[in-house]
């Protein structure tokens, strides 16, 4: 198997791995995803539509193309984990009403606020191990796969 095929293979399986184990701890663990999770697992959903959509256009230049779209989305899924477990970690502040703190005004305006919150807050993570959130995870394995992918694909035969 190529190089190109070996790689091919792999950004199929990666994203495919990793949304199968956010939809596992999401229907099966119960742990429910709040904004930036689901920010997280959209370009791994584009990345297997590239990768199957790479499969019948072979090693021609518009199959390429479309591999190094789906590597470009499995590390681009890989960097919103890093801003997600940024927040978490409370490295930054969160971008979006599930992690931003209440911004002021009236009572009825903070009460406003709270209440269009969603339940899930992007600021706590709900499941670790070792110190490691699920975002910090997907942050891991999106780059260093992203990256093992480009290796697989520039591999000398």
């Amino acid at each position: 198997m190529t190089g190109f095929a070996q790689a091919r293979l792999a950004a199929l399986l990666l994203p495919s791995a990793l949304m199968l184990g956010a939809l596992g701890s999401q229907y099966i663990g119960g742990l429910f995803p709040c904004e930036m999770c689901h920010w997280q697992r959209w370009p791994h959903e584009v990345a297997i539509a590239l990768a199957l959509f790479a499969f019948p256009l072979g090693d021609k230049r518009s199959g390429r193309i479309v591999l190094a779209l789906a590597i470009a989305a499995i590390l681009l899924s890989g960097a919103i984990g890093v801003f997600h477990a940024g927040v978490e970690y409370r490295w930054w502040t969160g971008i979006t009403r599930c992690s931003a703190p209440p911004s002021g005004g009236s009572d009825a305006d903070l009460l406003a606020q709270i209440m269009a919150t969603p339940m899930i807050q992007c600021d706590v993570p709900q499941w670790t191990l070792f110190g490691i959130s699920l975002a910090g995870f997907n942050a891991i394995a999106s780059i260093l796969g992203g990256l093992g992918i480009v290796a697989l694909w520039r591999r000398k035969p």
